[in-house]
């Protein structure tokens, strides 16, 4: 399984870190894609390096896209390049699209969440058509949201377990979890 998690400056670090970490540790390649250069730096000063720049990836390649949230939200939302590869992995349903806190509200601007059971940072959702929900993470077919980054573990394990089962991720959650009665 292959991932790419897309990222301009203002990325918010903790939306990336948490999936970026659960998904290696359950064994899914995650590929660090930044819109513009080889390297991306976050809300709170983190730079990732060596980052692959959009123009030079292969998004027909991966399995799942990823999309945190953060103020480099609006910079996506601006970006025809993105809006296009986000349009086109909504609409392959070989592929999971997972967006957290801001960014799913760029879906719902693109008509992707009509219909569609969703979650978004509350005070940025709008009437984007679909069913909202005030929780950690919703699925929807190949769709994941989360609602900010306090969901950041929850919404890793959900694409964890779309792309390798529930036993796998169960697995990957046992070797991290504190069990205070052990």
């Amino acid at each position: 399984m292959k991932c790419a998690i897309i990222m301009d400056n203002g990325f918010e670090e903790l939306e990336a870190m948490g999936p970026i970490a659960l998904l290696r540790r359950g064994g899914v390649d995650v590929d660090l894609v930044s819109v513009h250069d080889d390297h991306v730096t976050g809300r709170f000063g983190v730079t990732y390096s060596k980052t692959t720049p959009m123009k030079d990836y292969d998004f027909d390649a991966i399995d799942c896209l990823i999309i945190p949230g953060g103020a480099h939200a609006k910079k996506l939302e601006a970006n025809p390049d993105v809006l296009e590869l986000i349009k086109k992995v909504a609409n392959d349903d070989s592929k999971v699209l997972a967006a957290i806190c801001a960014a799913p509200t760029i879906l719902g601007k693109l008509g992707l969440l009509k219909g569609k059971e969703y979650t978004c940072f509350k005070s940025m959702n709008e009437d984007f058509g679909g069913n909202y929900h005030y929780q950690y993470v919703v699925e929807d077919e190949n769709l994941i949201t989360g609602i900010s980054a306090s969901a950041a573990e929850e919404f890793g394990f959900a694409i964890l377990e779309k792309l390798t089962g529930k036993e796998h991720t169960d697995e990957v959650k046992a070797s991290i979890y504190y069990d205070a009665a052990h």
